[in-house]
């Protein structure tokens, strides 16, 4: 594995400084944080849809179902966002359902799943499994392809979705067709080079990073699989995978590490990193090049796979 000081892209060095001089989390505050994540506009230009509807999973789940097109029988992305699992929403993270739905031709499912500390782990990631669970088990009321399922996240997300995948293949169930992991939050590590390098990365920072784990304490469930993927010890079994990185992201050694792991443990997987893109470039995905082409990448590895599925 490559250390290295990537510099940023002209137009990621732009939209950075653009923020100008942002405090550490930490300093700001989490209802500070929060509520600027809410507030920041969203594009002009999303995709269109041709239809997007609410539902609820179960009595605390709330999910929104976003149609690219009215195909029937259509595959399904389950999407968690990202934001420590402590921040966003179906609303902040919007922009990026749409083009994952625009650029995969994919009906997409995403998940507000509870908050930490409000809320503390597992409950993220019990309201992720459960919404998964109920999407398969639906897939006919909501006109979609059971046997076409990927769980995706970015960021924390990304952890969910790993975890979701996880615990599909202990449990039997529901089936995971693929696993799309972009930049994701998969360890707890805090002694990777990556995170050593970037310690003062734009967008997230290592004391960022701290500050996210101390809202969202594991407690005695540091070691817990489903809630630190990194933590599983098998990855046999496990649907294929789509994992992204960034090179300009303190975390990034965590996804390529997983993507390792998951190529030796015989499962077929795709890691790209984007040099020069910082952690969280896919929630606005529009504003950078390397941004716009990774949503392409990854709608056209996904549209490869749904018209040659592996039934095996």
């Amino acid at each position: 594995m490559t250390y290295s000081l990537d510099p940023l892209d002209p137009d990621a060095a732009a939209r950075v400084a653009a923020f100008g001089d942002v405090p550490p989390m930490r300093v700001r505050g989490l209802a500070a944080v929060r509520a600027a994540i809410e507030a920041a506009p969203l594009p002009d230009d999303m995709p269109d849809m041709a239809a997007i509807t609410d539902a609820m999973v179960g009595q605390h789940v709330p999910v929104r179902i976003y149609r690219p097109t009215e195909a029937s029988g259509q595959p399904v992305l389950v999407y968690f966002h990202g934001g420590g699992l402590v921040m966003g929403s179906n609303h902040s993270f919007e922009p990026l359902a749409r083009v994952l739905a625009s650029a995969s031709g994919a009906v997409v499912v995403a998940v507000d799943y509870r908050l930490a500390p409000e809320y503390p782990p597992p409950a993220q990631f019990d309201d992720a499994y459960a919404a998964t669970d109920w999407v398969s088990s639906h897939a006919e009321e909501l006109d979609v392809d059971a046997g076409r399922l990927v769980v995706v996240g970015d960021s924390a997300g990304g952890s969910l979705a790993a975890g979701v995948a996880l615990a599909a293949r202990d449990r039997g169930g529901p089936a995971v067709f693929a696993q799309v992991l972009m930049y994701p939050g998969l360890d707890r590590d805090m002694t990777t080079p990556s995170i050593t390098l970037l310690a003062d990365a734009p967008m997230l920072s290592r004391d960022d990073i701290e500050f996210l784990h101390e809202l969202a304490e594991l407690g005695e469930s540091e070691t817990d699989p489903y809630l630190v993927p990194a933590c599983a010890t098998d990855l046999t079994g496990l649907p294929q995978a789509i994992v992204v990185t960034a090179g300009c992201d303190p975390i990034r050694d965590w996804g390529e590490r997983y993507a390792a792991r998951l190529c030796a443990a015989g499962v077929q997987t795709t890691l790209t990193r984007y040099p020069g893109m910082y952690h969280g470039f896919l929630m606005r995905s529009e504003a950078t090049a390397r941004g716009r082409l990774a949503v392409a990448e990854i709608g056209g590895i996904l549209r490869a796979k749904f018209a040659h599925p592996l039934r095996f």
